[in-house]
């Protein structure tokens, strides 16, 4: 049995030279179609590279360092009624950017690696469910889906939207703000929250959270073990759009390594996992994906 450790622990960049020089999907393509060819039985890990191009933002640059403030600690959702507050008030105008976006190339590229064959499961970090509208069948979300709203102390269960209505019934004046849009469906808002009126429970009063996992916080045993168990005999592992900032992520890699098992990358800027690597490939995703595609059909 694999050990657990918090999911979002954050993992310091080590220090490194000058930024990996970026290669033209030209470059880029034939080395990952050499790779994804030569490796029969992929797993996929995805992160916010990936869902960018369809309006999400995300946390980190290319350097792996934070573009905004921190996300929202577990523990500190949990205990703190004036953070909940702030955070289901962002949420009203951030969570229709996750629930609106549609899939991009990117998703379809990877969907489609699964429809051909080459790949047998999908890993991902994001909570925006866009790999599973873009046709990917066999996906782990690691951190859970934001579409969901689960409460907990009964665990009452209901999709995110209903809480979004309830909470726009309690707090008609916020629905005239405006701010943009952050990663997991915040928002960059800063107001007074002291009068907003956090929907709870309807069958316990108890605490309601989307069904994510947040800083601090563990992904479930069985998403982890059940992604490991297919690593171990998987032929290699192929990151895509993930900086591995965060052990969740990082850990596959690691066990890859120990395993002796072949890993590569394709991501814009720098990996915590770079060390390990053994095909780095820095370049744009979509482009490369869909080149990659096209050689691979030849």
């Amino acid at each position: 049995m694999v050990s657990m450790r918090p999911t979002t622990r954050s993992v310091p960049m080590p220090r490194s030279g000058p930024e990996p020089e970026e290669m033209a999907p030209g470059e880029a393509a034939p080395r990952l179609a050499e790779f994804i060819h030569g490796h029969p039985r992929l797993l996929v890990l995805t992160g916010a590279g990936v869902s960018t191009d369809s309006g999400i933002p995300d946390y980190r640059d290319a350097a792996g360092a934070w573009k905004r403030r921190q996300p929202v600690q577990h523990q500190a959702f949990m205990s703190d009624v004036s953070l909940r507050r702030r955070y289901w008030g962002r949420s009203l105008l951030g969570w229709p950017v996750i629930r609106n976006a549609t899939p991009n190339q990117a998703h379809h590229h990877l969907a489609a690696l699964e429809a051909r064959g080459y790949t047998d499961l999908l890993v991902t970090q994001n909570v925006d469910r866009l790999h599973q509208k873009a046709g990917s069948r066999t996906v782990i979300d690691l951190h859970g889906r934001a579409d969901q709203v689960v409460c907990m102390a009964c665990g009452y269960r209901c999709e995110r939207d209903q809480v979004h209505t309830r909470c726009a019934e309690l707090n008609p004046g916020f629905l005239d703000l405006s701010a943009g849009a952050a990663p997991d469906g915040d928002a960059d808002l800063e107001v007074d929250f002291s009068g907003f009126r956090v929907a709870d429970c309807p069958h316990c009063g108890g605490i309601l959270k989307p069904d994510v996992v947040f800083f601090g916080d563990f992904v479930p045993k069985d998403r982890v073990n059940q992604g490991l168990d297919y690593l171990r005999e998987a032929d290699g592992l192929l990151v895509v759009g993930s900086s591995l900032m965060v052990y969740s992520g990082l850990r596959f890699c690691r066990y890859e390594k120990e395993w002796v098992k072949t890993m590569a990358a394709l991501i814009l800027g720098r990996t915590r996992a770079d060390g390990m690597l053994d095909l780095r490939i820095n370049a744009r995703i979509t482009e490369t994906l869909s080149e990659c595609l096209e050689r691979l059909s030849t």
